[in-house]
């Protein structure tokens, strides 16, 4: 099987790719590893999805049906019940695929797009203490378990972690008979979107534990009791703050890390931090014709976000196939300082700079107020100044291309303001 672009996971990412991408003079096949596409919205069932793309407040499902039905009508070729278990690189790509119904083939293509989201943290990437009963599970796995599979997974349930996942679990759990006992935090704020921590928590005075963590767990088969303490500066906890909690379910909602590990075959170059690969304005990896978008990039906070920076990858792709652009040497890194956690894109293609660059980013610490300077040459190109400014927030800025001076490095700086 040969296709121009193969789009690697079917969920808000990959259809808003396919959609851009879609063009008569090329041929595109999406993978999907499911039963059905959409992704992880279709056991979001909560509303808060669309206000930037579609100027409405849908649910999970509603925001992925809007992308299946223009998906459906263009008839882009699509596999579910599929997986990549292998990449490789030499003129063009080839996968090795496994289907359900079809077995092991390959599948041979001359860019691809890896729109493949992202995992949650399991408590052994966390190394919790104590006994190893049930009733520890990540926040994603029990909203699965719920919203898809009517399980009701505990009654009595405390939370790990102030993920928007999990908070949102807070809430569907309370509404469903359970008793939801806390959330506990070991960063001193929350790493969830305001409107959530107001919504799920607040409105439904479920306490929120800042700077705790759990630090014991109790129970043979199932679990009995948690004790959770305060943690210092440094993440130590602190002797005498312990508190108990009798629980039958505790939830993880301690991260979400990009599903990449079956791409590390093509050794891209990678950021530390994202945990992903790095990419230029185009979305484009160190691997030429290899796309990365949506989640499997970076860890979004709204899918509106998602859909439109997998837009452009799947705009990049099309170029990249049509115009058989080469990759540029004229390319530089975005330096941040050190109240920035993170930048992306990471890189800079000054030889086919055409669009204006959207540099999507997050801060290091909870601010009032700061300034952003986008400096190139030792001159301040480009100033915003910002309130209420969150870790968990994703921050947007936007160079375009009759700002800049010339071809040379982009520094991202964030003061704080009085």
């Amino acid at each position: 099987m040969i296709k121009d672009i193969v789009i690697v996971g079917g969920g808000a990412a990959g259809l808003a790719a396919a959609l851009s991408a879609n063009n008569s003079a090329i041929n595109i096949l999406v993978i999907e590893r499911e039963k059905e596409l959409g992704g992880i919205l279709n056991q979001c069932i909560h509303n808060g999805f669309g206000l930037h793309v579609f100027k409405e407040e849908l649910t999970g499902p509603e925001y992925a049906a809007r992308y299946m039905d223009a998906f459906m009508q263009l008839n882009i070729e699509f596999l579910l019940n599929t997986t990549v278990v292998d990449i490789k690189k030499d003129e063009n790509f080839e996968l090795i695929v496994s289907s359900t119904n079809e077995g092991l083939f390959k599948i041979h293509a001359k860019a691809v797009i890896l729109s493949s989201g992202c995992y949650e943290r399991t408590r052994g990437s966390i190394m919790l203490p104590g006994e190893r009963p049930k009733g520890i599970m990540p926040a994603g796995s029990a909203q699965r378990y719920l919203n898809i599979d009517g399980y009701l997974v505990g009654k009595r349930v405390f939370i790990l972690g102030s993920g928007d996942i999990g908070l949102i679990m807070a809430r569907r759990m309370k509404l469903e008979g359970a008793q939801v006992l806390g959330v506990a935090e070991i960063m001193p704020y929350s790493n969830g979107l305001t409107r959530n921590i107001v919504q799920c928590l607040h409105d439904y005075d479920i306490p929120l534990y800042l700077s705790h963590t759990v630090t014991n767990i109790k129970g043979k088969d199932q679990l009995e009791q948690i004790t959770i303490q305060q943690v210092d500066s440094h993440f130590n906890p602190i002797e005498g703050t312990e508190k108990y909690f009798d629980v039958d379910t505790l939830l993880l909602s301690v991260g979400l890390i990009p599903d990449i590990s079956l791409f590390d075959s093509l050794d891209f170059k990678k950021d530390p931090v994202t945990k992903s690969a790095i990419v230029n304005q185009y979305y484009e990896a160190s691997v030429s014709g290899l796309f990365v978008c949506g989640n499997a990039l970076h860890v979004h906070d709204l899918v509106d976000y998602v859909s439109i920076e997998s837009e452009k990858a799947g705009k990049s792709a099309l170029n990249y196939i049509l115009n058989e652009r080469k990759r540029s040497h004229q390319v530089h890194e975005i330096l941040i300082n050190e109240n920035i956690r993170y930048v992306v894109p990471q890189l800079v293609d000054f030889k086919n700079l055409i669009d204006p660059i959207e540099l999507s980013f997050r801060v290091t610490k909870k601010m009032e107020k700061g300034i952003f300077k986008i400096i190139q040459n030792n001159q301040v190109i480009l100033t915003r100044k910002s309130k209420h400014l969150a870790p968990a927030e994703m921050e947007k800025i936007k160079i375009k291309p009759a700002i800049l001076l010339d071809s040379s490095q982009i520094t991202l700086l964030l003061e704080e303001a009085e």
